[in-house]
């Protein structure tokens, strides 16, 4: 899962990114509308969290934008403001979601991770595969019964992997969907990441590389 967030109160926007990378999602961060928007315009997001008054162009104008361009990004506005117009203003702009601050971390992460299941096909909310379970909710997994002690990344892997229900899914993908804007695409973290995956997986092996295809999960 990847989620933009944009918030010209640059601490409040860093704390957010930092809580959210905690719960296993891939996060950038924009500090006004216009950097937001370039930054849309280049990276795929299932979730933007956006402050409605930062310079530079507003929540409400990216809102808008992503509207207009009907990029499939969903929308959880912030605001301080609380009165009942104001909410209902922001959703006419086409936010999915409407979150006044000060506000409940877990709140947010929950709303968050309600609006990225929208952007896909409905999932149930445990997925399992070949004797793996993973519990979306908790951030937990397991195989055969056995309680896997993941990384977030590691996670963030076996997610998308899950997800794809034995498709292949390249490199680029997990890179899109699990790291930030900030990873080297030509790094080596993705196969790094996989291999540890892997060993924590155990036997027999249920991540498979497909040549020139990337990685799926499922026995042979």
């Amino acid at each position: 899962m990847r989620v933009l967030v944009a918030d010209d109160e640059r601490l409040l926007a860093e704390t957010i990114a930092v809580g959210l990378r905690r719960a296993a999602m891939a996060v950038d961060v924009a500090y006004d509308g216009e950097q937001a928007i370039e930054k849309i315009q280049i990276n795929r997001y299932d979730v933007a969290v956006l402050d409605r008054d930062m310079p530079g162009g507003t929540g409400d104008d990216v809102c808008r934008w992503i509207g207009e361009h009907q990029v499939g990004t969903r929308v959880l506005l912030l605001t301080a403001a609380c009165g009942v117009y104001d909410r209902v203003e922001g959703l006419g702009l086409g936010a999915d979601d409407y979150l006044t601050k000060p506000f409940a971390f877990a709140e947010l992460i929950a709303r968050v991770q309600v609006l990225a299941r929208r952007t896909a096909p409905a999932l149930p909310p445990v997925l399992q595969r070949d004797g793996v379970v993973l519990e979306v909710a908790t951030r937990t997994a397991s195989r055969a019964g056995r309680p896997l002690a993941l990384t977030h990344k590691e996670f963030g892997v076996l997610h998308t992997l899950m997800r794809a229900q034995g498709q292949a899914v390249t490199t680029e993908d997990l890179l899109e969907q699990v790291w930030d804007e900030h990873t080297d695409p030509f790094t080596n973290v993705v196969r790094v990441t996989v291999s540890t995956l892997r060993r924590k997986l155990g036997e027999p092996q249920v991540v498979q590389t497909v040549p020139r295809a990337g990685y799926r999960l499922g026995l042979r």
